[in-house]
């Protein structure tokens, strides 16, 4: 019996984007680290806070929404859904990333960005649910 071979190209594209993206964010933290010196921790610096941070947001929320696209394309979400969705991320944490590295506080890029990454969760959520029935 042959096993059947499974393409996700949609998610392989985006996933791919954003661990490029990932990559950009771990190394402004560890030119951060080189910059201060600092090993472990943020040693008080503000700027390498804030870069530790974007990274750390990336990561607590992009992995979890490639599964969940991953899994949709499997069950064969339309083509156009899957793109909207994962060109969507790419902006929203694009923008999210953006708002938390040059603001300390509230900005539109951050509002933007959870707003968005939560929709695009929903979106996901909602159709992986409705493909069991």
């Amino acid at each position: 019996m042959e096993a059947s071979m499974i393409s996700v190209p949609i998610t392989a594209f985006y996933g791919g984007l954003l661990a490029a993206v990932y990559v950009y964010l771990s190394f402004a933290v560890i030119f951060k680290r080189r910059k201060h010196m600092i090993g472990i921790g943020d040693g008080g610096k503000k700027d390498l806070s804030q870069a530790i941070r974007v990274h750390g947001n990336f990561m607590e929320y992009v992995p979890f929404a490639v599964i969940l696209m991953l899994i949709a394309e499997i069950n064969q979400m339309p083509h156009t859904l899957l793109h909207i969705v994962g060109a969507g991320l790419i902006i929203v944490r694009l923008l999210h990333a953006f708002g938390l590295a040059n603001n300390v506080g509230k900005s539109w890029q951050r509002f933007v960005g959870v707003i968005g990454t939560f929709l695009l969760y929903i979106v996901l959520i909602v159709t992986n649910i409705l493909t069991v029935y």
